[in-house]
């Protein structure tokens, strides 16, 4: 590994099926231990309830505002709060209140960065929701009906 300064405004930037993502640090620069990831999303942006088999999660909210529901439980996360998703945690997120948030997703152990690259390669306008389950599923992400 090498050490490597990131600047703010550096990065893969993607979009990920709405979900507007830099992506800081990957797998290849940190010998596959975490992957960084900031989400930058307007109000009404989110990711319906899944659950990863393989991958634990931080969301450092930084700026705006984020619902969060985890194991059932719903809260809004501001800037300066952070939630730990341990693999197998039912999750979902949509970002709430007036303005954009910007998150700070780690990823333990790296990998997913490379769903969200063959994500962001499906063609814009309303996603194909069987073709996005058969991308996550080869990820071992399931999605879940809300609850």
């Amino acid at each position: 590994m090498e050490a490597k300064l990131i600047k703010k405004q550096e990065g893969r930037k993607l979009n990920v099926i709405g979900d507007q993502q830099t992506i800081k640090l990957t797998g290849k620069d940190t010998n596959g231990q975490f992957a960084l990831v900031e989400q930058f999303n307007v109000p009404g942006a989110g990711i319906p309830l899944h659950v990863h088999e393989n991958e634990d999660e931080v969301f450092h909210v930084l700026s705006g505002q984020v619902e969060i529901t985890i194991n059932g439980e719903t809260q809004i996360m501001e800037a300066g709060d952070m939630v730990f998703c341990p693999r197998g945690a039912a999750h979902a997120f949509v970002i709430v209140g007036e303005e954009k948030a910007r998150v700070m997703l780690s990823i333990f152990p790296a990998g997913l960065e490379n769903m969200f690259e063959e994500l962001a390669q499906l063609p814009e306008g309303p996603p194909d929701f069987a073709k996005v389950t058969e991308i996550c599923g080869r990820y071992q992400i399931t999605f879940l009906p809300p609850e």
